[in-house]
């Protein structure tokens, strides 16, 4: 078999908008630096996403300078920015799925621009450090911690995964509306479904629960429009229990430095 690659990194710092690609990122204990550590809230604090506001595709989210930039796709003059460690020092409980979590306003002025973006009340909000959300205890296998992500600190897709998808499609579609953390080239279509422990570069990785996909995957991430593939042409190969299965969600074993380039190397596959 060909060597296995990473061939991209990407994170997600406000929950269901736009991602951003790296070269390399440092792992933390929760997932990626940056990834997930803001989230929109509605005014009884239960998160926001793109599954009911499909427009939040449109907001483009860029990190430098210590700042975070958020910015109108197709209208780059529509945009925020505030410092990476801004907050009110308020703490508001949230809600996350079934998972309440603490968590600290940025500021006024940001939540108001998301309001008259949204038009309704929001609030964008940031997980402190020492919030401790745990992964699904059906899956941890020691006490592991999370983001404002969904379910667990990192998601990984093999490129051939989605090359397959696209030759059932009469429209190619790209791999942002997966929002995965980690790709790789190399290997059969899905092969990362047998994959049990594995390496990126020098970090120990375990894949414990292939990721359910939802309606978000059929949000084009350039318009911020909805269609109805590739839930529709997935659902015909990819149904596993009434769930529609593409990618891997993680748990990592130490913390390290990920590069694009990085050999993705199993020490040892599920049966």
């Amino acid at each position: 078999m060909n060597k296995l690659l990473l061939s991209e990194i990407n994170i997600y710092p406000i929950k269901s908008l736009g991602g951003i690609r790296l070269e390399k990122a440092q792992l933390e204990e929760r997932g990626l630096q940056y990834d997930r550590r803001w989230m929109l809230v509605d005014e009884e604090g239960i998160f926001i996403t793109q599954r009911k506001h499909f427009e939040l595709a449109m907001l483009q989210v860029n990190i430098g300078d210590g700042k975070l930039t958020v910015s109108h796709k197709t209208t780059p003059g529509q945009c925020i920015s505030f410092s990476l460690d801004e907050n009110t020092g308020e703490e508001l409980s949230v809600v996350i799925w079934n998972d309440t979590a603490i968590a600290l306003e940025v500021n006024k002025t940001v939540s108001d621009w998301f309001s008259n973006f949204l038009k309704f009340k929001v609030r964008l909000v940031k997980m402190p450090l020492t919030e401790k959300r745990l992964v699904d205890r059906d899956y941890a296998t020691n006490d592991e911690v999370v983001s404002f992500a969904d379910g667990y600190p990192c998601l990984l897709i093999g490129q051939s995964s989605l090359d397959g998808l696209n030759e059932k499609l009469d429209d190619p579609i790209r791999m942002d509306r997966f929002r995965p953390n980690f790709v790789f080239t190399g290997g059969e279509p899905h092969i990362e479904d047998s994959f049990n422990d594995f390496y990126i570069g020098e970090v120990l990785f375990s894949a414990v629960k292939p990721c359910a996909r939802c309606v978000l995957i059929t949000i084009n991430q350039q318009t911020g429009e909805k269609g109805q593939e590739p839930l529709r042409t997935l659902a015909s190969y990819r149904t596993v229990g009434k769930k529609i299965m593409f990618g891997q969600n993680l748990l990592h074993q130490q913390l390290g430095i990920i590069r694009v380039g990085d050999e993705v190397k199993v020490v040892d596959w599920k049966n």
